[in-house]
């Protein structure tokens, strides 16, 4: 089963793009973040022609998630227990194939010590007590999306520029660790050990060129669906596209 996570940037404006990579990696599911699109616009009549059933869990102009699958999604969970009315649309999650697909746009945070900073850690946390209420480590969970996180130094081109600001400040890290403290393995890092491997690279300053870009994008499996791991990769080539998101997609495969 190969599932994979890319925050596309705009569902709607990224549509040739994510098509054309759909139909050259035929993933059988493909979560995708900051779809800025309402589910009434979601358009999931075009990615049926390919296929996909699709279930979306839209907001104007920001944020949104959608996951699209050869199979029908079951159990259909859209944000998080505890979001009060009108949250923002972050979490998307559903079983496919018996697995718990988690598909999750983390807040970016804006700056460290700003109002949504503080907003990112307790999110954070809110998504840590939500595994622990809804899920068991004995169960197949994977958890994916944006992470809006680096985890480790290898994960920063340069982490010196880097340490201390949004995105690699030390306690979005902690609280990030703590989660894959509740039972997730790096399903990246089971396969791929070196450094400068990224899935974000700003529009600006050719940083995709001189791959001057950060590893925020996460595959994190429980233990039993660690054991199926066969492979996990960053595809860098929709990067090179006309018009590219600023994300590259990331692709798991598991062996049945």
């Amino acid at each position: 089963m190969k599932i994979a996570t890319w925050n596309v940037n705009s569902v709607l404006a990224r549509l040739p793009q994510v098509v054309r990579w759909l139909e050259a990696a035929s993933p059988d599911v493909l979560c995708m973040q900051e779809t800025k699109c309402v589910d009434e616009k979601f358009p999931g009549e075009e990615f049926a022609r390919l296929g996909y059933s699709s279930e979306s869990f839209g907001q104007a102009a920001y944020n949104g998630v959608a996951i699209l699958s050869r199979v029908k999604c079951e159990e259909v969970r859209r944000g998080m227990p505890d979001d009060e009315p009108g949250a923002q649309s972050r979490v998307l999650a559903a079983t496919i194939g018996g697995i718990r697909i988690v598909n999750v746009y983390i807040p970016n945070g804006q700056a460290v010590g700003a109002e949504k900073y503080f907003f990112k850690l307790e999110w954070l946390k809110r998504l840590r007590a939500f595994f622990d209420s809804c899920y068991q480590t004995t169960d197949r969970v994977l958890l994916c999306g944006d992470f809006n996180v680096a985890p480790e130094d290898r994960d920063v081109h340069d982490p010196e520029v880097w340490r201390g600001r949004i995105l690699f400040s030390e306690p979005e890290r902690e609280a990030l660790a703590k989660i894959r403290s509740w039972g997730l393995v790096d399903a990246f890092r089971m396969h791929n050990s070196e450094d400068k491997q990224y899935s974000w690279w700003d529009y600006r300053a050719g940083a995709f060129r001189r791959n001057l870009g950060l590893r925020i994008d996460h595959v994190w499996v429980s233990e039993p669906l660690a054991r199926q791991s066969a492979s996990v990769v960053i595809d860098k080539e929709p990067r090179r596209w006309e018009k590219p998101s600023d994300h590259a997609p990331v692709v798991a495969e598991f062996t049945t």
